[in-house]
């Protein structure tokens, strides 16, 4: 349902607008109505909502068959904070929340000495619920009538308030264990659409996290994690913008 959401607020938006994007004179800023773009100014503020999509990285000690991570469509929503450089440069802080879950799947072949092997030791559920803290750099082209494309790069921290970390349970009790906080670098791109009420940014960054973020069993042979010697999240968020 959430997703529905997401998806008809992006259609009522492009319905709204479409004839404005589309007209050739220019939206500025109209100080008596208090409306249009505000990209002079050195501080702006706005919102955005948008889906996910994750994933896990994983290296290997031995050459078994990779563990298969079944990825969900998740949902971010988050704030933005805006500083403007220059006309082309902007330094971005976007606080959000991201609500995700994989399911990893494990090879028999991993539990060749393990007694009673049943199909629920095969799977786990790792559900995330990750407070993320995003900073960049936006680098915009020069605009075009109410257009302005341009691409976003920094680096990003989360804590992922799921994670099971001190959970003294592990896998052998069906708890997957992650820790808490974790950090990335994220590169992506979009459009900026100016409208006479506000500006709308629909826009694709990938995200990769730099620390492994695996919490190991107590057990050293345990199938689920002796052989994976490092986890690393990645996944795309697509992102509706409005300021």
């Amino acid at each position: 349902m959430k997703h529905f959401f997401a998806v008809v607020a992006f259609l009522f938006v492009i319905q709204n607008s479409q004839a404005q994007l589309f007209k050739k004179e220019k939206v500025t800023y109209d100080a008596n109505q208090g409306r249009g773009t505000t990209d002079n100014n050195l501080l702006r503020w706005g919102y955005y909502l948008g889906l996910s999509s994750y994933d896990f990285n994983f290296d290997y000690y031995e050459d078994l068959r990779d563990v298969y991570v079944k990825r969900t469509a998740g949902f971010n929503v988050g704030l933005i904070g805006n500083l403007r450089i220059n006309k082309f440069l902007d330094l971005r802080l976007e606080p959000g929340l991201v609500i995700t879950t994989r399911e990893l799947n494990y090879s028999e072949e991993y539990f060749q000495d393990f007694a009673d092997l049943g199909s629920h030791d095969l799977v786990r559920e790792v559900k995330s619920t990750y407070i993320h803290f995003p900073l960049l750099l936006k680098v915009s082209t020069k605009r075009v009538n109410n257009f302005k494309p341009f691409v976003v790069g920094g680096v990003s921290t989360a804590i992922n308030l799921s994670s099971n970390e001190s959970n003294p349970e592990d896998n052998s009790s069906g708890q997957f264990r992650m820790t808490k906080n974790a950090f990335f670098y994220e590169l992506g791109f979009g459009i900026d659409f100016y409208l006479h009420n506000f500006k709308f940014t629909p826009s694709v960054r990938g995200v990769f996290a730099l620390s492994d973020e695996l919490v190991r069993d107590e057990d050293p042979n345990s199938p689920w994690t002796s052989n994976i010697a490092s986890m690393k999240t990645r996944g795309v968020f697509i992102n509706f913008t409005f300021q």
